[in-house]
């Protein structure tokens, strides 16, 4: 006996052809449909997609290489300035002691300048005060040959010249002492 056969039992498997037929024909309508309708829609809108995403990619490389390029020309301003900074702070060295040298040079002109009129108002002073010994010392010496001799010898020029030419024969030996 045949059990999917038997004449009075329905078949659970079987599908009736004519339902079948019109499933597949209904299948291939809305399957054509939906191709013809929604797929080149649905296509459209991936097709959107993929240019959105390669153009974001693309933007994005764009943007990393304006990144790149704005990473390196910082780096060589960077280093530019470093540059410039350490030429400035040469440079400012080089002042510093150009001023120093300057400074010494005005200081010791100063100084000799000082010593120079130091020197030469003690040498007038010498002079001055030579000078005033010399009146001095013949004065008292006329004097004194005027007690020895009883006499005034004050107005006599000649006595006066005497006692000049003695003080310049002292001054001379005095002055040949010290250089031995």
């Amino acid at each position: 006996m045949n059990l999917l056969a038997s004449e009075g039992s329905t078949q659970v498997l079987g599908v009736p052809l004519d339902e079948l037929i019109l499933g597949l024909v209904a299948f291939f309508v809305v399957f054509g449909a939906l191709a013809k309708f929604a797929l080149p829609g649905i296509r459209k809108a991936l097709d959107e997609r993929t240019a959105a995403i390669e153009g974001g990619i693309s933007r994005a490389e764009a943007r990393e290489a304006e990144a790149t390029a704005m990473y390196e020309q910082y780096q060589s301003q960077l280093a530019e300035a470093r540059a410039e900074a350490a030429q400035i702070r040469a440079a400012a060295q080089a002042e510093k002691q150009a001023i120093i040298e300057e400074a010494r040079t005005e200081a010791s002109a100063a100084a000799a300048a000082v010593t120079a009129r130091a020197d030469a108002a003690i040498e007038a002073e010498r002079a001055s005060t030579v000078a005033s010994l010399r009146r001095e010392v013949g004065s008292l010496a006329v004097s004194l040959a005027g007690k020895v001799v009883g006499e005034s010898l004050e107005d006599d020029a000649r006595a006066r010249a005497t006692v000049d030419r003695f003080i310049a024969d002292l001054e001379a030996q005095a002055n040949g002492a010290a250089r031995s």
